[in-house]
């Protein structure tokens, strides 16, 4: 029996030139810890030189909604859907133990007492490490979400074959 043997290391170099240093990230969900993970990845990747990409998309778009911003959609459904759906980083409820709100103070204050910035600091970090955001035309549309609800510092209002040709591009592609 024959046996090869591939050297991991050199297959690990041959990886790592075969692609550029990116990131993506699907952010679909509009929960505090989720939407936390994301940024946390983010700017750790940022930090370490490589280029992010953040796509919002459905749920998610509400991380990037001014807070107590409505929806100027035409007509009843969508305006609806813009008015329950108003968002906010700073207003972001937990996937889990949420209680009506009081989940989500107790995480905050726990994140306060340890020094960990939320998810408005981790956002405004990104954005100064130049990581882009880029939100889902397709979604804003469905939900009644328009660009003058949105915070300033989106890179990009495109669909899903700009994000896949930037995933396309990407060494590590996460959806979240």
């Amino acid at each position: 029996m024959i046996s090869t043997h591939i050297e991991p290391t050199a297959t690990l170099v041959q990886l790592q030139e075969s692609k550029p240093e990116r990131v993506t990230i699907v952010l679909l969900s509009g929960d505090l810890d989720r939407a936390m993970a994301a940024f946390i990845i983010a700017t750790g990747a940022a930090a370490m030189g490589m280029q992010v990409t953040m796509f919002f998309t459905f749920w998610g778009l509400n991380t990037i909604r001014r807070r107590g911003a409505t929806s100027s959609a035409k007509d009843w459904l969508r305006r609806m859907f813009g008015l329950l759906n108003r968002g906010g980083a700073d207003t972001l409820p937990l996937s889990r133990f949420h209680f009506g709100g009081l989940g989500t103070k107790m995480m905050q204050t726990v994140m306060k007492q340890n020094r960990m910035p939320g998810v408005p600091e981790l956002m405004q970090t990104a954005l100064d490490l130049g990581v882009r955001f880029i939100a889902c035309t397709t979604t804003m549309g469905l939900m009644g979400i328009t660009k003058d609800t949105l915070i300033d510092g989106i890179d990009q209002f495109a669909g899903v074959t700009t994000y896949l040709a930037e995933a396309k591009q990407g060494s590590v592609n996460l959806f979240i």
